[in-house]
């Protein structure tokens, strides 16, 4: 397996739940209530499972390593798109966060707030993990020798330890199955 395999895997579980936050947003939009455990689960989603084991790799294994090989404009330029799109998400998440602990105390006014951030997340993420997935990690696999991939899919795995991939799973799919 190259080591793009385990991100992308990890991108399915991503796009699972932005169809649950596309769910929800409807849902507030009809009844004008939000899901606020849904909402806090969906934060610590992005905030551990996408961002700190997924980005994690990206950005402190993938983006770095390719930083120190010769790789062309275009490339690099696709790295730092791809890092704005990480550091947009965490602002938006953490807007989402605070915006539904004003709901939960009772300020029906962040309604409006968390239906706008939900509409970013369900846009930002299918355009950014289908310019990963279509345009950006094939071709930069060309730039890492057999080894080179190996040593990296390894330094995924040792880094996965760490992380609960099983408990978002878990948590996504008891979503799903609630809906």
């Amino acid at each position: 397996m190259k080591p793009i395999g385990l991100l992308m895997r990890e991108h399915r579980l991503i796009e699972r739940l932005i169809k649950l936050l596309e769910k929800e947003l409807n849902n507030i939009k009809k009844t004008k209530k939000v899901n606020s455990d849904f909402i806090q689960t969906s934060v610590d989603f992005f905030r551990t499972y996408a961002d700190r084991t997924h980005h994690g790799k990206e950005e402190d294994m993938l983006f770095r390593d390719l930083k120190n090989k010769k790789i062309p404009s275009n490339l690099k330029n696709t790295i730092n798109k791809l890092e704005q799109d990480h550091q947009y998400a965490r602002k938006i998440v953490t807007d989402l966060s605070n915006q539904n602990n004003n709901y939960i105390q009772g300020r029906t006014s962040s309604i409006k707030e968390i239906t706008t951030n939900l509409e970013k997340l369900v846009i930002l993420y299918p355009v950014h993990i289908e310019i990963e997935d279509k345009e950006f990690f094939y071709p930069s696999m060309d730039y890492f020798t057999e080894e080179e991939q190996q040593k990296m899919l390894q330094e995924f795995y040792d880094f996965d330890k760490k992380m609960i991939h099983k408990k978002y799973l878990q948590i996504v799919e008891k979503q799903e199955n609630e809906d």
